[in-house]
């Protein structure tokens, strides 16, 4: 177990390494965020003089070493665009795009296994095949069209819903919350539900696959002949062994949740580190997006840790394995 999780631990720095060099050689292309940090009347030697205040006339390896060292510090450098420690920015950013990330999740994960098992359960029945026919709506539309459609039926039609924004949060420490607001409560549910649909459905059909396969293994076949209830076979049996595949993708759809949030924040203009992103490419800020990136790739590489952890201690054959190596 000790010698899997320091195998899994190298591999992950080494693809944070690389992403953080694809990421950082990337921006070099993106334009130059001098032009837009001087007004029209600058000179030669004010470009000059902020080009070197920023760092930017150092070679390339160079700047990126110094932000890999600032990056293991907590240190992302300063906003090109607002003057202030990236770090911060991120921090003040970060609890609105992870309480949209919890709710969006949980919401996948609880009604993706449920409708999975439901429609594996009563595959002949009308409510099942319902289900089925409506998931490829989350599975078809792009997530922004998604949350057009939603911004339009439940807040211009129905004026149900706030159409954009975060509500009214309230402080506990450092931390900002909606949850604890009637406001914050509302504005959230559009979001919640246009970010979360895609893997609610790809969830729910993933287990009803993997759950139609298991039901026909010989050792269900042997529970019925046994005379197990139905409940104890479809839940004891049948899904316990369904999820060992399924939590492999639930592990990345969490993750992608959070990285795909750029789209559902900018469509609902929800104050997220995802919309800070996309403002930051808009003026080239250029610490801002590395941050971003880097911690982007560090949920990733975590989550990926925690799922393959799970994995090797659901599926007794990884530990046999293990041992036989």
């Amino acid at each position: 177990m000790f010698a899997f999780i320091v195998r899994r631990m190298f591999q992950s720095v080494i693809v944070l390494l690389v992403v953080g060099l694809v990421a950082f050689s990337m921006f070099r292309f993106v334009g130059d965020p001098i032009d837009n940090m001087l007004g029209q009347e600058r000179t030669q030697a004010d470009i000059d003089r902020l080009r070197t205040e920023l760092g930017l006339d150092q070679p390339f390896p160079v700047q990126y070493f110094k932000f890999l060292q600032g990056a293991v510090q907590g240190n992302f450098g300063v906003s090109y665009r607002q003057g202030r420690p990236v770090s911060t920015i991120i921090a003040e950013r970060a609890p609105a795009t992870l309480e949209l990330a919890f709710v969006s999740g949980f919401l996948a994960i609880t009604l993706g296994i449920a409708l999975g098992v439901f429609t594996a359960i009563r595959r002949q029945g009308v409510a099942a095949n319902i289900i089925m026919t409506v998931s490829l709506i989350g599975v078809s539309l792009p997530t922004f069209l998604i949350g057009i459609l939603l911004i339009y039926i439940f807040s211009v039609e129905l004026d149900l819903l706030p159409s954009f924004g975060r509500g009214e949060t309230v402080m506990i420490g450092n931390w900002s919350t909606g949850f604890l607001t009637a406001s914050g409560l509302k504005a959230l549910i559009l979001p919640a539900i246009t970010l979360g649909l895609y893997q609610m459905t790809l969830i729910m059909r993933l287990v009803r696959s993997e759950m139609l396969e298991v039901m026909r293994a010989d050792y269900v076949r042997f529970a019925r002949a046994r005379g197990l209830s139905d409940r104890v076979i479809n839940f004891r049996h049948a899904l316990k062994n369904t999820l060992v595949p399924v939590i492999t993708i639930t592990g990345l759809q969490l993750g992608s949740i959070i990285a795909f949030a750029i789209i559902t924040e900018t469509v609902f203009q929800w104050p997220g580190v995802g919309l800070l992103f996309i403002n930051a490419i808009q003026f080239v800020d250029i610490p801002v997006m590395a941050a971003y990136l880097m911690l982007i790739s560090v949920m990733f590489v975590t989550i990926n840790l925690i799922v393959d952890l799970l994995y090797y201690a659901i599926d007794p054959r990884l530990r046999v394995d293990a041992r036989a190596t």
